[in-house]
């Protein structure tokens, strides 16, 4: 049994185990999931490629030097691996030495990236993996593979998180805010199993209106 601290009265007093993660939502759900995905994702790649990539092109020499996309593998649905696309926020490195509960490594974010991750507009290339069909817009945070590796093996429940399409934004994300480190990850997956058992599209719309909601306040990542 999970132990939920949600905001919601209702939500604080629910319980979930993984099993139950597994009940499926109707075919027509599923459908209309995937159809407001490519929606939304047909919609925003064109701003995404004129509005956001040449303002960043102008801004990155000056507070974000180095390539302006960050490509980093991450594990999928069905725990199958995927390239996830992101505006860069970081200074390059030759490799990624933070272990799944080290810190973040905050003195490598550039004043623009810090910007760009309060606002959660590095989020946005992810478009590109929603409309492939990697991503979903709402659903479990996807990991880095190699803590997500870790994760299986020490974070009960993990595993089926990933039965259905991992997402930009989710209900942890908009319960929890930013998670790292293998005990927080273990209040993520309560709180995503809780959201795979009780899909609906009156869910999808709350979490939507909740993410759209820090990204005006500029909430921070």
């Amino acid at each position: 049994m999970f132990d939920f601290n949600f905001t919601d009265p209702q939500l604080r007093d629910s319980a979930v185990t993984a099993e139950s993660s597994r009940a499926a939502p109707t075919i027509l759900f599923h459908l209309a999931k995937r159809g407001f995905d490519l929606f939304v994702s047909t919609i925003f790649l064109l701003p995404l490629a004129i509005l956001c990539g040449a303002a960043l092109l102008i801004l990155n020499p000056f507070w974000n030097k180095g390539p302006l996309f960050f490509a980093q593998e991450r594990m999928g649905r069905d725990c199958t691996p995927f390239t996830a696309y992101k505006f860069r926020s970081m200074r390059p490195a030759q490799k990624i030495d933070r272990g799944a509960d080290c810190p973040l490594e905050e003195d490598r974010i550039t004043p623009l990236g810090r910007f760009l991750r309060k606002t959660r507009l590095d989020e946005l290339p992810q478009i590109i993996n929603v409309f492939k069909g990697d991503m979903s817009l709402v659903g479990p945070r996807p990991d880095y593979i190699e803590h997500a590796r870790e994760y299986l093996s020490q974070v009960p429940g993990y595993q089926e998180r990933h039965v259905v399409r991992l997402g930009i934004s989710g209900w942890a994300q908009v319960e929890l805010g930013y998670i790292e480190g293998t005990d927080a990850t273990r209040r993520k997956v309560q709180a995503d199993l809780y959201y795979i058992a009780n899909s609906s599209l009156s869910m999808e719309a709350r979490i939507v209106w909740r993410t759209l909601s820090v990204m005006l306040r500029r909430g921070g990542a």
